[in-house]
């Protein structure tokens, strides 16, 4: 029996399990089976599964991490969707001395079309425009789920967004069939002159950059691509400067996990490694965004199917490649009436020592962009004690 997972509404979907690998219910939680994996990864020669004690993060700077992310207080919706339509995937960045946000729409589930919005506090927010709309033809006609391109990941440096080659730029996952995310997807670039330009960005001729089906494809991403956060590191780490994190799915058993690849140029890309370097082994591991704080690499996903709902949480990295998953109590999770459904899909940031945390929210009928913030922003706003 294949499995019939669903990355939309149902709990249910995003929890269950298909018969054939409900033994894996069984299975202990990863952070138990990492010595017995390391163990047997040195026996057969298996850097990944050697790596040693230098690439994990330690508990105290983990819960560093976690309570400088933190944001226990839930500021609500920030944009209502028309009747049939359902918002996704902000982005946020700085320029011109103005907030900007990046997020998908999609309309009775014919497909993703890519839109900004703009906010003079990062709080009350206007639609600008539809920047990836669908096309008469082509491998993207009918999906287009951009992430806007390098945003400065340093903690707490402002959010501003780059130029490279005098172009500002946008990774998005596309597709030529209807409905909500159907595969395959394929991941693709674009640019644009300014980054608040409100008209359809320029795509580029040689897309999609990356495929399902290409050569050097891995086996944990040979169904779909999905979505992508590229950013600039000026040490270049990994070889080259510019790195993409995204998520992909497999044949088969619905599984997404993040891997990565790498690039000079922005038009093409290298996958680096083997495989996968966030897998929680079922579900989706989905949507990275890369923070750099305190010398560590802090990567934010959300995560569903392999704890109940779904919800944001993060890893850490010194070298971007061997990853520290954090195990205590999610950043985000459902908590109010706009989000008891899934709370998920995060892009954080830090601005006058308040940390912000944009999400999809979901709560009955309504798929839309939310905010949970370090402080309460409403008391401020209403003027009652904090």
């Amino acid at each position: 029996m294949r499995q019939t997972f669903s990355r939309w509404w149902s709990v249910d979907h995003y929890y269950s399990v298909p018969e054939q690998t409900a033994r894996c219910m069984l299975v202990p939680r990863l952070s138990q089976i990492t010595p017995l994996l390391a163990l047997l990864g040195c026996l057969l020669g298996t850097s990944a599964l050697c790596a040693g004690e230098a690439d994990v993060i330690s508990q105290a700077a983990m819960d560093s991490v976690n309570a400088e992310l933190s944001t226990p207080y839930k500021y609500g919706v920030l944009l209502t969707p028309g009747d049939g339509e359902y918002y996704d995937c902000p982005n946020v960045f700085r320029y011109d001395d103005k907030w900007w946000m990046v997020f998908v729409k999609t309309r009775d589930l014919v497909g993703y079309e890519t839109c900004l919005a703009e906010s003079d506090d990062l709080l009350h927010w206007t639609i600008a425009g539809t920047i990836l709309p669908f096309r008469d033809s082509g491998w993207d006609k009918w999906q287009a789920d951009g992430s806007i391109a390098l945003v400065d990941p340093d903690w707490g440096g402002g959010a501003a967004i780059s130029p490279f080659q005098g172009k500002y730029w946008m990774s998005y996952f596309g597709g030529d069939k209807q409905g909500y995310e159907t595969d395959p997807l394929a991941i693709g670039m674009a640019h644009a002159d300014r980054p608040s330009q409100c008209t359809p960005w320029t795509r580029l001729d040689e897309n999609p950059v990356m495929r399902p089906g290409d050569a050097d494809a891995r086996v944990f991403e040979q169904k779909t691509l999905y979505k992508s956060h590229v950013f600039h590191d000026p040490a270049a780490t990994l070889g080259k400067p510019l790195v993409m994190f995204y998520n992909a799915k497999q044949e088969g058993d619905w599984i997404e996990r993040i891997g990565i690849a790498v690039s000079d140029d922005m038009r093409h890309w290298t996958r680096y490694g083997d495989g996968p370097v966030i897998d929680n082994l079922k579900g989706i591991s989905g949507d990275p965004q890369i923070i750099r704080m305190n010398g560590l690499w802090v990567m934010v996903y959300f995560g569903a199917g392999w704890d109940r709902g779904a919800f944001d949480t993060f890893a850490c990295s010194r070298d971007l490649v061997n990853w520290t998953k954090w195990d205590g109590a999610h950043l985000l999770q459902p908590s109010e009436p706009w989000d008891k459904t899934f709370a998920h899909k995060p892009w954080l940031l830090k601005h006058d020592d308040v940390v912000y945390h944009f999400y999809c929210a979901v709560g009955g009928k309504q798929r839309t962009i939310a905010l949970a913030t370090s402080k309460d922003l409403r008391a401020a706003e209403s003027g009652s004690p904090k």
